[in-house]
């Protein structure tokens, strides 16, 4: 699983660092941290937050255990 925020359309509403603490991270008010690469037992978590946020800035490539993209398609 990969993760990817586009950092341009976050606007720091931490719904994310909320739902999946471990893989998400604020640091100030508007700035996100996170692991771009999250341990397979945060996957339930992840797709939480995905869904989450309100912005939809977090896509995660491999998400779901079929091994497509969650996110991804869209650009397609």
């Amino acid at each position: 699983m990969r993760l990817v925020v586009d950092l341009n359309k976050c606007q720091g509403y931490a719904q994310c660092a909320f739902l999946a603490p471990d893989v998400f991270a604020m640091h100030g008010e508007e700035s996100l941290l996170y692991d771009a690469r999250p341990e397979e037992e945060q996957r339930e978590r992840v797709a939480r937050a995905v869904a989450a946020c309100p912005v939809q800035a977090i896509t995660a490539d491999g998400l779901d255990r079929g091994g497509e993209s969650q996110g991804a398609s869209d650009v397609r």
